[in-house]
């Protein structure tokens, strides 16, 4: 029984090795834009519920924006409406959204071009927006009390969002808002990723990041973190990792074991991440279930080191990887820089100055890393060749997650505005 049991878990593992890829975003260039359609970046501006749309590689030059709260109304009305509801929302404002309501958190497009999907953390759903006009398609209220971060299937066909409140994740139908199906997190999910085929959903749980027990002593009032592994088709849990016990057997007890934005190597055999407090990143072997390097970027001797003052946590929240699995991208968060790394020697190359840069994702032909500069309201590229910035590009307030995806080839925007 022990040695069948033993078997099935390698065979598990062997499984996750093989198909763990991150997704086209973030490790690979996207194939060519289908007939009729044309490749853009989404920008999602958190505070002012927008999103900015701008080309996905040389100039960035802005195509169009679109409203993602035009339901704004009804949705106020039903918070103000639910005394439970309303709390949360004033909740959401006063502590992750630094007195700012969160109205786009993350966003994809559909396959055909014509509709984008969006979480939005301060109204607890996710909504369909059609391109061409500006309505909503369909909306879905995920359980509890905020919507966070979202992942698309490859095939373009399923998102999952972490409903950060209840610790879950639900799995929806990307063209009509159905849930395919729902699994369990740890506390706070917050990461989610696809493997490359499809077949599994890799998420990560941060806990609580809003109180003010940063101290390494209080880490345990957190919360439960972990990496939750499930079937992409049953939504059944198929492995746990649980960072605490690999970084204590790497001799780092006083680290978080809170796992921020992740990215595999192409061959899906490395995940590359950050965890809460920390500037820099780990290197976790996924066969042998073990961490294998860390790398600590320069501090910034500006940020203060009262951690309380760090926002939601980070102090690094970002990391991007190019096609070739050469080199890393990473956003200095708290550090106002973002720097490419050398993956073989861990070397960083210059440190861009940047404004709270907040995500870190790649261009449509690979060459650039694109960060959200959040505290200076703009999106900027670097090239993953020389580490050097090559444009910056004005959008809407607070960029958060910016994203790949389609729009028909003539979008400019939504019909009126």
């Amino acid at each position: 029984m022990a040695a069948s049991r033993t078997r099935h878990l390698c065979s598990v593992a062997a499984a996750l090795v093989l198909t763990a890829a991150a997704p086209a975003t973030a490790a690979s260039a996207s194939p060519a834009a289908p007939d009729g359609l044309r490749e853009v970046l989404f920008v999602a501006n958190n505070w002012d519920g927008t999103a900015d749309v701008i080309r996905s590689t040389g100039d960035y030059a802005k195509i169009g924006r679109i409203d993602v709260i035009p339901d704004k109304a009804a949705r106020m009305a039903e918070i103000n409406a639910d005394p439970i509801k309303w709390i949360y929302f004033q909740a959401i404002r006063n502590s992750v959204g630094e007195g700012h309501d969160q109205f786009a958190d993350d966003m994809y497009s559909t396959p055909d071009g014509r509709s984008v999907v969006v979480s939005r953390p301060s109204f607890a759903d996710v909504v369909s927006l059609d391109l061409a006009t500006g309505k909503v398609n369909w909306r879905f209220p995920v359980a509890g009390y905020r919507a966070d971060h979202m992942a698309v299937s490859p095939d373009g066909t399923r998102v999952a969002v972490s409903a950060s409140t209840a610790n879950t994740v639900h799995v929806l139908d990307i063209g009509t808002g159905k849930q395919l199906g729902s699994f369990k997190t740890g506390d706070k999910p917050h990461e989610n990723v696809f493997s490359e085929d499809g077949k599994y959903i890799w998420n990560m749980s941060i806990g609580e990041v809003n109180t003010a027990l940063d101290d390494p002593g209080w880490d345990w009032t957190k919360g439960d973190r972990h990496i939750t592994v499930v079937d992409a088709t049953t939504y059944r849990q198929v492995k746990v990792v649980d960072m605490r016990q690999r970084l204590d057997a790497y001799g780092l007890k006083d680290f978080s074991d809170a796992v921020r934005p992740a990215v595999f190597s192409p061959d899906a055999s490395r995940l590359y991440f950050q965890v809460s407090f920390f500037n820099g990143f780990f290197e976790y072997d996924v066969a042998t279930d073990r961490i294998t390097r860390m790398k600590a970027l320069p501090k910034n001797p500006a940020t203060s080191e009262d951690r309380t003052t760090w926002v939601n946590d980070s102090r690094h929240h970002g990391i991007s990887m190019n096609p070739e699995g050469t080199k890393l991208c990473v956003a200095g968060t708290m550090d106002d820089y973002a720097t490419v790394v050398d993956r073989a020697s861990l070397q960083e190359g210059p440190l861009v100055t940047t404004s709270k840069p907040y995500w870190a994702t790649v261009s449509g032909d690979g060459k650039d890393c694109v960060v959200s500069e959040s505290g200076a309201d703009q999106v900027t590229a670097i090239d993953f060749a020389t580490g050097r910035k090559v444009a910056s590009v004005p959008v809407g307030d607070h960029p958060q997650r910016v994203r790949l995806g389609h729009v028909q080839a003539a979008w400019t925007g939504p019909a009126g505005n």
